[in-house]
């Protein structure tokens, strides 16, 4: 059976640390203020508390400061000596506790440098393979505590060795929960989604994030990556799903008006979200934009492909938008390729033009082609 994994460092803390930087969420500042002081003090971060106040997401408490400055030396001296005495005295399992008990108190207490090196010393002198694991999973979770992409995909890949070579059942999907928040962290959302859920009834990954958020996470992400029928069997009648739901009512709204085909009310809902979860995430917050657009694009995508023509009027209100909305908005898509249909601006109607799928394998085969005559054409100048 796994060990329980320490929850360290805090993942909480750098969201509120994003709010609070963040001046367009000025109304959550307040909570978001009083939770990242209160989780700094909790774990005595000094050298975190040092980094926040520099910028300016906090005011500098000096006596705050040096009292947890003081108990972090304190403790580090205590760690430090049980160090000693174990190398001098006992043998390679205690001094591996002692190497990963001084690693933890430096990831806790949000000493970057420090953190990363004295974990990377234990994971050398530590011979368990849970344990081994256990220290890389630490170091992609400062990864991800630091915004730290290279940390990351650094350590992801020996996660993933140390899994292959006997990793059990519930580190095996912690990686998963670990692999997906990465992947969603840069735009691999199709990944990252599938990720999500094939761990969503076995999540135990409660050091990354709470059970709610990651339902959130894996409802908000693969309502944009199924498939319509998929939809229904994977998120919309999965008692995980249903279970959270209540609690978070605008991703019933969402999911449900996407699949039912209320168009209006899917818009006011991915408003709402946008507004209410997009935004003030850390992780999903760089990618807002892309994603609204993509979620219009689909619902879009998914009301035309039931007709073969309709006006821009039926289809405004379909969409609770006026006519000028959809007009310029079904340009810009159509433009980028991204929807298949014309605009008869002289009728108002809008006409679907589904693409011939002969055709599309045609040009992906000259395309390559193109691209592999040009290599050869360079390689032949190299080569004569």
């Amino acid at each position: 059976m796994a060990e329980e994994i320490i929850p360290i460092p805090n993942l909480s803390l750098p969201n509120h640390l994003f709010t609070l930087i963040t001046p367009t969420l000025g109304q959550l500042h307040d909570n978001a203020r009083k939770q990242l002081l209160e989780g700094i003090k909790a774990d005595k971060m000094a050298p975190y508390y040092k980094l926040v106040t520099s910028a300016g997401a906090l005011t500098s408490d000096s006596a705050l400061l040096e009292s947890m400055e003081k108990d972090n030396e304190e403790e580090l001296k205590k760690l430090d000596e049980r160090l000693a005495e174990a190398e001098k005295q006992e043998g390679e399992s205690e001094i591996s506790d002692a190497l990963k008990a001084r690693a933890n108190h430096l990831t806790r207490i949000g000493d970057k440098e420090g953190a990363v090196a004295a974990q990377k010393l234990a994971l050398e002198k530590t011979p368990g393979l849970g344990s081994r694991i256990d220290i890389v999973l630490t170091l992609i979770r400062l990864g991800f505590f630091f915004g730290d992409n290279g940390l990351i995909t650094e350590n992801l890949p020996k996660a993933e060795k140390f899994i292959e070579e006997g990793g059990d059942w519930d580190r095996r999907n912690r990686l998963k929960v670990y692999r997906g928040l990465h992947m969603i962290s840069i735009r691999q959302f199709k990944t990252g989604g599938a990720l999500l859920l094939d761990a969503l009834s076995t999540f135990t990954a409660t050091e990354l994030t709470t059970y709610n958020d990651f339902v959130a996470l894996t409802i908000i992400i693969n309502a944009l990556t199924l498939k319509r029928v998929d939809l229904k069997k994977r998120l919309i009648t999965a008692p995980e799903v249903i279970s959270v739901l209540p609690e978070i009512p605008i991703l019933g709204d969402l999911l449900n008006n996407l699949y039912d085909c209320h168009y209006a009310k899917f818009f006011v809902a991915l408003a709402t979200l946008e507004q209410t979860y997009l935004l003030p995430s850390r992780l999903l917050s760089p990618h807002t934009r892309y994603y609204v657009r993509e979620m219009r694009i689909l619902a879009y995508s998914q009301l035309l492909e039931s007709y073969r023509s309709l006006t821009l009027e039926s289809l405004s209100g379909a969409f609770g938008v006026s006519v000028q909305f959809v007009d310029s908005e079904l340009s810009r898509f159509i433009a980028n390729g991204r929807l298949h249909c014309t605009i008869d601006k002289v009728h108002g109607i809008v006409e679907t033009t589904r693409p011939s799928l002969k055709n599309a394998q045609y040009d992906k085969v000259i395309k390559q082609g193109d691209v592999l005559l040009n290599s050869i054409q360079r390689l032949s100048k190299v080569l004569y």
